[in-house]
């Protein structure tokens, strides 16, 4: 009787799924993720110290050639060890060290045909993907949707951002990533906007935590996605690009080679802000698709454009770009659109000489555009298709040019990623440095692509010049970037804008609204190796001297980056190290004065150059000794910042 007892049992544990839940935490044993099939559906639960992080949340995909998000038997698991070092200067972090535990689940479905969902658990990380095997004689399918979804717990607040919707703004280049975050705002359920929000996504699960959500490893082989709408549930799932995306051309799916993988989803989570901005995940998991050709230099960049405008792409114009940059002892000058037909090819490779001979490198912008959008700015058609792309690429290496800036991308469809790559591939070949602009997320592409050295993805610094709005929220969105956007891939934001009036006359419009050392710490708090910074000739005699010494020494790689304190869309100050040198930079994003104790380990007994705005809002410095105990009573004015910095 017993062993009758026991057999009817196990059968009853089996049929609901609990004998067959599969269970890993990370390395130190605070984070546990269950993995089980309820009524034939893979599901995942995430805790943090005991407390709930996600709740039951769907596992999944559908291809043409079955649906593996219902029907599924779960066959077993595998668990293993990942261990990794390795170094990459273009991030906020130079030496990384990574170390998960792994988690491979196996199912199948009705038709007999199966899956593997791996799951890589490290310290406040968890990354995980689909893997397809090849299925009898099908070597090759379509990936149409995923079940995979993200439920939170009912009391969790959001900062995310709205997906734009296609073929719309500008010339019909949306969407480019360049609509604002929402702070704390609550869980909608079952809207009417079918757009989605998206990557990243931050939740804050009231006093319990945090949850980042992003995803790595979007190449050639896969679209990009991004967050639906939450449903009545309260799951966020993942959704694939709108089939409006690139004018209605291409697949909205994935179509893959098998045995094949899809990128990875991450969520980054913590009862604290710290592992959420510290995180190295997008990059832990990839790996470089190509080497180097060559060792490409990073730096900084002056840049005519932002306030001076297309009136300014002449000749005359950039050679004043290009002596404020050797002023500036900067690495490069941008020129940016419209430089093929008001300078033109042949005075262009003049205007590379002469920079050349003050030190100065030379990036040029271009319109990614073939059939996608309706943008006019040239140089047009060079970028889209491989032939044209190679022969200007050619070009650009024999003038000496050093890296392009490509605008205009609109959408995530698996052909816009083909493009990026593309672009990407062809330019290393060529010794080419890329930024794309008016783009997607990077998605781990610093560390899979030697030569891609940042994105825009974000309401940037040309928004302060056309939009009163963006202007008075300039300091309350620069709070909210080191948490979210630029967590997770570099941000080319363009900023550290010193005229007073954000136009060329400096006078009588477009005010900005934020103090100077505000402007001067955002070059410390968003990180890109090369950035473009918004300066101009007249700010080398009409602002103090101090601010300009500041700029000349400012670094744009870092080798550690540490969250001091902070909260989206309030404040925020982080310290990054650049060598031997530390930097700590915070922005107040509030209404009110903010004054603060913070630890600064990393200065404790150090003589530091403080700078900072004083209650009539104009920077001040001054030497100052952090305590041997490392603590400091900072103070930061509405809409101001604050740096301390290396004396030297």
């Amino acid at each position: 009787m017993k062993k009758l007892y026991f057999a009817v049992i196990l059968c009853f544990l089996f049929s609901n799924g609990i004998a067959q839940d599969a269970v890993i935490s990370s390395p130190d044993k605070l984070l546990k993720l269950i993995v089980r099939v309820q009524d034939g559906k893979p599901l995942f639960s995430v805790t943090y110290k005991g407390k709930t992080m996600l709740e039951e949340s769907p596992l999944g995909l559908t291809t043409n050639e079955g649906d593996f998000s219902t029907g599924m038997k779960y066959l077993g698991k595998d668990v293993g060890r990942v261990e990794k070092n390795y170094s990459e200067d273009k991030i906020k972090k130079s030496q990384i060290q990574y170390r998960a535990n792994r988690l491979s689940c196996s199912f199948e479905n009705a038709q007999k045909k199966q899956i593997k969902v791996v799951f890589q658990v490290s310290d406040n990380d968890i990354a995980f993907r689909y893997e397809l095997p090849v299925w009898g004689e099908r070597m090759s399918c379509f990936v149409e949707k995923e079940a995979t979804g993200f439920n939170f717990p009912e009391s969790t607040t959001t900062f995310l951002s709205p997906m734009m919707r296609p073929m719309t703004g500008f010339a019909r280049t949306a969407p480019s990533y360049e609509s604002a975050y929402s702070a704390d705002a609550p869980m909608i359920r079952n809207t009417p906007n079918k757009g989605g929000y998206v990557f990243p996504g931050l939740f804050r699960l009231g006093k319990d935590g945090w949850v980042l959500l992003s995803e790595t490893g979007v190449s050639s082989l896969y679209c990009g996605s991004h967050l639906s709408e939450s449903s009545e549930d309260g799951i966020y799932s993942i959704e694939y690009p709108d089939p409006k995306q690139n004018n209605g051309f291409g697949s909205s799916g994935a179509a893959i080679a098998l045995p094949g993988v899809t990128p990875w989803r991450t969520i980054t989570l913590s009862d604290n802000l710290k592992p959420i901005v510290e995180t190295t995940i997008p990059f832990d998991v990839v790996e470089p698709l190509y080497e180097a050709s060559q060792k490409y230099k990073y730096g900084r960049s002056t840049w005519s454009w932002i306030v001076w405008q297309d009136n300014s792409m002449n000749y005359e114009d950039q050679v004043k770009y290009i002596d404020l940059a050797a002023a500036l002892k900067y690495e490069y000058i941008l020129m940016d659109a419209l430089w093929d037909t008001n300078i033109g090819r042949d005075r262009m490779r003049e205007l590379i000489k002469y920079a050349n001979t003050k030190g100065v490198d030379v990036f040029l912008w271009y319109n990614s555009n073939g059939p996608y959008n309706d943008a006019p700015q040239g140089p047009r058609n060079k970028m889209s298709t491989s032939i044209e792309r190679k022969k200007e690429m050619k070009w650009l290496r024999e003038a000496g040019v050093k890296g392009l800036k490509v605008d205009f991308f609109g959408g995530d469809k698996q052909e816009t990623m083909r493009l990026y790559e593309d672009i990407l591939s062809d330019a290393n070949d060529y010794g080419l440095m890329i930024i794309f602009h008016g783009t997607t997320l990077p998605r781990g592409w610093e560390r899979m692509y030697p030569n891609f050295v940042g994105s825009e993805a974000v309401v940037a610094s040309e928004m302060l010049i056309f939009v009163q709005g963006v202007r008075e929220a300039e300091a309350h969105n620069a709070t909210l970037h080191p948490f979210i956007r630029n967590t997770v891939g570099s941000m080319e934001f363009g900023g550290t804008l010193l005229n007073k009036y954000l136009v060329k006359s400096n006078e009588g419009r477009n005010k900005r609204l934020t103090t100077d050392v505000f402007q001067l710490a955002t070059a410390v708090l968003f990180q890109n190796p090369v950035q473009m910074f918004g300066l101009t000739p007249n700010n080398l005699t009409d602002v103090p001297a101090f601010e300009i010494e500041f700029m000349k020494q400012v670094p744009t790689t870092w080798d550690e980056t540490v969250y001091i304190d902070g909260y989206p869309g309030k404040y925020c100050i982080i310290a990054r190290r650049h060598g031997n040198d530390w930097y700590v930079a915070g922005v107040n994003g509030e209404k009110q004065t903010l004054k603060k104790n913070v630890k600064l380990p990393m200065l404790a007994g150090k003589k530091v150059r403080m700078y900072g705005d004083n209650q009539n809002k104009e920077a001040y410095t001054r030497d100052l000794d952090v305590k041997k105990g490392g603590s400091l009573e900072i103070e930061m004015q509405p809409g101001g910042g604050l740096i301390l910095a290396p004396v030297k």
